[in-house]
């Protein structure tokens, strides 16, 4: 393995450890929800859909500041120190709106620290080793997902061998048991990270939060973005599929392990292969066969048809996650790249509240399959609309 700047391993570290803890409780919850809590679809929906909309608006304010300042470490380690106070809300919640405040202020440590974070990577290796970076990044996190998941099935597997449906007080001690990784991570950071001053030209201003500031193609592709995310509802609603395909709650954790095995494995391939052929061409390849696998989601009939077509949605995560991240350093110069994560997390944060509202509203009333199918339709007009830009390696920045 070639060797990375300080700031990929410790960043890779947290990632592991974080995803660890939310991976170990993410997946349970729209089951305690529904299950224990006795939560309407809908009320998901709004919950996972202000959550994640929250993170994403985050970002770019925090983005924003951290090329204001100059500062990319500080709010890093905030954001996951926030994540790490919002567990215990989990544990002690007896009706969804405590949920939704625990959900809230997770997805807000988040908001806080992603883009510092993919901005100080940015900045911590060369441009033709961009996608190579951020991919190992990925593949510690979705490594740390496989783990965290695989500790909750053991945990349930020991607690609850006897039961199909999710009881409160397994959900509780996984919960808590979830706490110690997110402090390792936060110690790891505070300790290890390295912060990296935002370079700019003599002449060139700080960063703005208006969008005329930016390049025309990263603004064309923000448009892309939000329409593909708009049919890109949360994936709570996957796990409600497979409950109501018949998966008991251990065959869904397991579906779901395989889903992060998938994306662990290939998320630095994809990424290195955006750097020989192009981010475009990846983020086509991989929104396009998101929608032959929401497609596959919509018509399936059986609890196998599921597990194949979430293992294979593993593969759409790893060809754009980190060729998406790249694309923006592509397109924007670094003393700009904080807001340009912003940006770019902000978009899909606008669109993740309708989309899972929608997803919420097309299930209950005209069935499981519809949310699926809308996602499906969203994306191949991402994909034709996209397919209008094209990014070489050759330009891309430093």
């Amino acid at each position: 393995m070639r060797r990375y700047p300080r700031n990929v391993y410790v960043t890779a570290a947290a990632s592991l450890l974080t995803d660890i803890s939310t991976e170990m409780v993410i997946y349970l919850l729209p089951m305690f929800l529904a299950g224990v809590l006795k939560t309407p679809a809908p009320i998901i929906g709004l919950i996972e859909g202000t959550a994640e909309a929250t993170a994403s608006l985050t970002k770019l304010i925090s983005g924003y500041i951290s090329d204001r300042i100059g500062n990319r470490k500080l709010p890093t380690v905030l954001g996951y120190s926030l994540s790490l106070a919002a567990k215990p809300l989990l544990a002690v919640a007896g009706i969804w709106p405590l949920v939704f405040t625990a959900r809230f202020l997770d997805r807000f440590g988040k908001g806080v620290r992603t883009a510092p974070r993919d901005a100080l990577i940015a900045g911590s290796i060369s441009a033709e080793r961009r996608g190579d970076a951020f991919g190992f990044q990925r593949a510690g996190d979705t490594l740390g997902a496989f783990l965290g998941l695989a500790i909750a099935i053991g945990v349930i597997y020991w607690g609850q061998q006897q039961s199909s449906e999710l009881t409160r007080g397994t959900f509780t001690t996984i919960v808590w048991l979830s706490l110690l990784p997110i402090a390792l991570a936060v110690g790891i950071l505070a300790w290890g990270l390295q912060d990296i001053k935002p370079q700019r030209a003599p002449t060139q201003q700080r960063g703005s939060l208006s969008l005329a500031a930016f390049d025309a193609r990263f603004r064309f592709a923000l448009l892309c973005i939000a329409l593909f995310t708009l049919g890109n509802s949360a994936d709570a609603f996957i796990v409600l599929l497979a409950q109501n395909r018949g998966a008991s709650v251990i065959t869904t954790l397991l579906m779901v392990l395989l889903f992060n095995g998938v994306y662990t494995v290939f998320a630095q391939p994809f990424g290195r292969l955006s750097d020989k052929i192009g981010r475009s061409t990846i983020i086509l390849l991989g929104w396009g066969f998101y929608a032959l696998v929401y497609l596959g989601l919509a018509l399936s009939s059986a609890v196998w048809h599921i597990a194949i077509f979430w293992a294979l949605y593993g593969l759409y995560y790893a060809m754009t996650d980190g060729a998406l991240k790249s694309l923006v350093a592509d397109l924007v110069p670094d003393a700009q790249r904080g807001t340009g994560y912003g940006w770019l997390n902000g978009t899909i944060g606008v669109m993740a509240l309708p989309s899972s509202l929608i997803a919420g509203i097309l299930w209950q009333s005209f069935g499981p399959s519809a949310p699926f199918l809308f996602g499906a339709a969203m994306a191949g007009l991402a994909v034709i609309l996209l397919a209008r830009i094209r990014i070489t390696p050759q330009s891309i920045q430093s």
